[in-house]
């Protein structure tokens, strides 16, 4: 009889699953898992590489890159309560996000005198076994599990992996004992659980009846328009937008987007304001969107009709929604999109076609117009501080077309998606969660994931300090991971007084200019040197408030990214 340890099995059913990673940050709840991962590479036995990553907002933010790139949910490992804790804030993005990822948590010894293998031997085991470490990010999983023995950890891994892959997707926790990681168990006794007959439930089409219908209104309707977020995490799903918006005279707007869902050169694409196009809609599509607008800035949207089809329509994990619909579909958006377009194209004759192209067409001088306040917005004004249109749009004109952006610009963001012209399916990510600090791991697991491709992280000076930086450019190190960083240091919060201008535009922080947002360091208030930090693991680091210096310092940049080597600009803007 041959026996193993429920950390050989642990590791089995990962490579059951299809893992390729383990994204990990371990502590001394890790020990069986380390001694097995020593053993397996000892005899040659291929398992899920394991990238150490210094802090965990990192390593879960690589598995969200990787996901976003391929679908496919990897192993993140992290370590007790304190690792759970860390790592909470970059479930909260995923979670939002809808991305896969299954979470591993350590925990602490439940045996205290040496009664078991991996029995308390340290200080640490008594201070971190907490009543309840799941509690940490219930709010952000689909599923949670303590592992009760290692009999049944096949099955609750397959279990894991179908509810992080089934739609809409999203992370899933297990507690893994220290104990219970270190049982032995023959491997005769252990049951098969094929991972296949234990897969993901997907969403699909709707009957033809409504998908008839739903093509009614839009052939009927004057002044369609869409609103979409993250259609595109569905590549297919963007060409077929577009065909569907050009063959029934659609303006697509992209509202509140983390995802590229409509090029920016086609006819239909009408911005990132639904402010105007809805006004004068008589028809709204929402499509896999989260906030499509805010209702108390857009009143006249309640008294439109609205049909919505959404991954997630009924947003179960938004306490309170408020965006009321006439038609509610939950479903994948490629497929019953492609089955409305299906029953327009059969039905469209050569008047309602006329139609369509006219109207089309009568949108060129609101296209041309807003071509002209983009240009006139990013003009540099002479003897100032780099303005962040002029940044973007000279980043705009070194980019390449399959080049991905990870815009966490934060305020400046609507100012960054009009500034940068993008076309391409996957071309870019936008922040979905409330967590700042996402943007420099999700590059890394997108580098990892398309190694071929180039990746272009924006930051704000505020979002950087919660990216962990060290940890990022440790890992792009490490792995040979170039990416290139773009640090836009307005010295603070943008957000923050912003906010409190909205609440109290004629208040006391308004008149005194007191709004506890700014991060100047030094006693004579000079800025932080944030290219620093990546040259002290290898990173090419340039630092430029010059606009005359730019274009050249964002050449040399992306240069050494494409020589292998990551890089960080760290840009002096208008000041706060």
């Amino acid at each position: 009889m041959t026996s193993h340890s429920a950390a050989h099995y642990f590791l089995e059913g990962l490579v059951d699953l299809g893992v390729d990673y383990i994204f990990a940050n371990l502590g001394t709840d890790h020990v069986s898992l380390i001694e097995e991962l020593a053993r397996w590479d000892s005899v040659g036995r291929p398992h899920p590489k394991v990238i150490l990553c210094p802090h965990e907002v990192v390593a879960v933010h690589m598995a969200a890159g990787y996901a976003l790139a391929n679908g496919r949910g990897q192993a993140v490992f992290v370590h007790v309560d304190a690792g759970t804790a860390n790592a909470c804030m970059a479930i909260q993005n995923l979670f939002r996000y809808r991305l896969p990822v299954m979470l591993f948590a350590g925990r602490a010894p439940f045996s205290i005198h040496g009664e078991l293998t991996g029995s308390r031997d340290t200080y640490v085991h008594f201070i971190q076994d907490s009543f309840d470490p799941g509690s940490i990010v219930r709010p952000y999983v689909k599923w949670e599990y303590s592992l009760p023995s290692g009999v049944v950890v096949k099955e609750a891994l397959s279990r894991a992996a179908a509810f992080m892959q089934s739609d809409p997707k999203g992370p899933v926790y297990m507690l893994l004992p220290r104990e219970t990681l270190a049982e032995e168990h023959d491997e005769s006794a252990m049951p098969p659980y094929p991972a296949a007959r234990y897969g993901e439930v997907r969403a699909g089409g709707i009957e033809p009846a409504r998908a008839a219908a739903i093509a009614r209104e839009l052939m009927s309707a004057d002044n369609p328009v869409a609103l979409t977020a993250y259609l595109g995490r569905n590549h297919q799903a963007v060409a077929v937008l577009d065909r569907l918006a050009r063959t029934c005279g659609i303006r697509i707007v992209e509202s509140g987007s983390i995802d590229l869902n409509t090029s920016q050169d086609s006819p239909c694409f009408a911005g990132f304001d639904p402010g105007p196009v809805i006004a004068d809609a008589d028809l709204g599509l929402l499509l896999d969107v989260d906030v499509p607008f805010l209702p108390q800035m857009l009143k006249q949207a309640k008294h439109k009709r609205w049909i919505q089809i959404d991954v997630d329509a009924l947003k179960a994990d938004i306490a309170m929604w408020g965006f009321a619909t006439d038609v509610r579909i939950q479903g994948d958006c490629a497929t019953i999109l492609q089955q409305v377009l299906n029953i327009v194209e059969a039905e469209a004759d050569d008047a309602y076609r006329a139609r369509v192209a006219a109207r089309i067409e009568s949108w060129a001088p609101a296209r041309d117009a807003a071509a002209k306040r983009r240009t006139a917005a990013a003009e540099q004004p002479a003897d100032k501080p780099i303005t962040p249109a002029y940044l973007f749009s000279r980043l705009d004109a070194q980019l390449k077309p399959t080049d991905i952006v990870v815009n966490e610009a934060i305020r400046n963001s609507p100012v960054l998606q009009q500034q940068l012209h993008r076309t391409e399916p996957g071309s870019y990510v936008g922040l979905a969660g409330g967590g700042l600090g996402f943007s420099g791991g999700t590059a890394l697991g997108l580098k990892l994931a398309q190694p071929d491709r180039r990746i272009v992280q924006i930051i704000g000076d505020g979002a950087y300090h919660f990216s962990a930086p060290d940890s990022v450019y440790a890992v792009a190190q490490a792995e040979q991971l170039p990416i290139f960083t773009v640090v836009i240091d307005n010295g603070g919060w943008q957000a923050v007084k912003s906010s409190v201008q909205r609440v109290y535009p004629n208040g006391i922080a308004q008149a005194s200019d007191a709004f506890q947002s700014r991060l100047a360091s030094g006693r004579q208030g000079e800025r932080r040197g944030f290219c620093e930090i990546g040259a002290a693991f290898g990173a090419y680091g340039e630092r430029v408030s010059d606009p005359a210096e730019l274009d050249a310092a964002i050449r040399r940049g992306l240069a050494a990214v494409d020589d292998g080597q990551a890089a960080v600009l760290h840009v002096d803007v208008t000041p706060l």
